[in-house]
């Protein structure tokens, strides 16, 4: 047995479980994304979301994160739908549609560490889907996955970018991949569409003005001076990878999880303004849309709309329910 069999067992396997590529890159610290990271808090472009302010040593080196780590196994795992929302309709984020990935990724990492386990002894490690301090873009273009477009998504010239990203930190070597080239070339659409001007600069996001960010992350009023920029945007956005190039080359996704509760694709735009509980737990019973929560969405629809006047949008409950 060698580094050469374990990284060939391991890809194969995840390929097995669905995720579509598989990259590995030694654990270390990130020299290149660290003065990036502290710049962008500085500059406050995570706007209400203080846990970005929160384990920066961590986030830079997964050694700390995970005592013992010798390798970041990055995955990624496509969402692209076989169809889409309307155009007359208001729309949440393909992401969101189906099964909410963190428990559909969580129960893949795990069965692929069980596999490890199985195959090649005792490893430690653990497994991460959106929910730690981990860089998972950082990682997966170190491990040649993609690169980071100007947009700040990771674009792989295969498949686009509509797809998630998850990570196995293990105590294990392997054989490390290397990045590819950056090929936005002087591409500037995604830039050019963004509605909030939140790409402030090639390849710089600012969050706290992103349609996701006053959609989904933002518990208080949305303000006035985005008002009418959100087009039919009433849970996250996907207009930067829309107009992406690359994802021309997307293609529908083979997971059962992410297909759409049968009633999200029929409902109109009057069907949202009158969206009861009832209906929102029913066809967001098990999708990340729950995140923001009935109170939460029903605001973002109202301002979408403008269907109540904006001291009402301001006394909006937000509880997640």
């Amino acid at each position: 047995m060698n580094k050469s069999h374990y990284t060939h067992f391991i890809k194969q396997k995840a390929a097995e479980l669905g995720f579509f590529y598989c990259g590995i890159s030694k654990a270390e610290f990130l020299e290149e994304e660290a003065p990036r990271l502290e710049n962008w808090l500085k500059r406050s472009m995570h706007g209400q979301m203080g846990y970005m302010e929160n384990h920066f040593d961590k986030r830079l080196d997964p050694r700390i994160l995970v005592p013992g780590a010798k390798s970041v196994v990055s995955l990624l795992l496509n969402y692209f739908p076989e169809q889409q929302q309307p155009e007359d309709t208001l729309k949440i984020s393909k992401y969101a549609y189906g099964t909410d990935y963190h428990f559909v990724i969580k129960d893949k990492l795990k069965t692929l560490l069980e596999a490890i386990n199985e195959e090649i002894g005792e490893v430690g490690g653990r497994c991460f889907v959106d929910s730690a301090p981990v860089l998972d873009k950082a990682w997966a273009k170190k491990s040649g996955l993609g690169w980071v477009g100007k947009n700040s998504n990771l674009i792989n010239p295969k498949s686009g970018s509509f797809f998630f990203i998850a990570e196995l930190i293990i105590d294990l070597e392997l054989e490390y991949d290397g990045p590819i080239k950056d090929y936005c070339g002087t591409c500037t659409r995604c830039i050019d569409a963004c509605p909030t001007d939140a790409i402030t600069e090639a390849y710089v996001v600012d969050g706290s003005k992103c349609i996701s960010y006053f959609t989904i992350e933002l518990k208080g009023q949305i303000p006035e001076e985005v008002n009418g920029k959100f087009g039919n945007w009433v849970f996250g956005c996907d207009i930067c990878q829309d107009v992406c190039p690359w994802n021309r080359f997307s293609k529908p996704h083979n997971e059962p999880a992410f297909t759409p509760h049968e009633k999200l694709h029929g409902l109109n735009a009057a069907d949202w303004q009158e969206i009861t509980r009832e209906v929102f737990q029913e066809i967001f019973k098990k999708s990340a849309v729950k995140r923001t929560g009935f109170e939460g969405l029903k605001r973002n629809i109202q301002f979408v709309t403008g269907s109540v006047e904006n001291d009402q949008i301001a006394n909006s409950g937000l509880a997640n329910t």
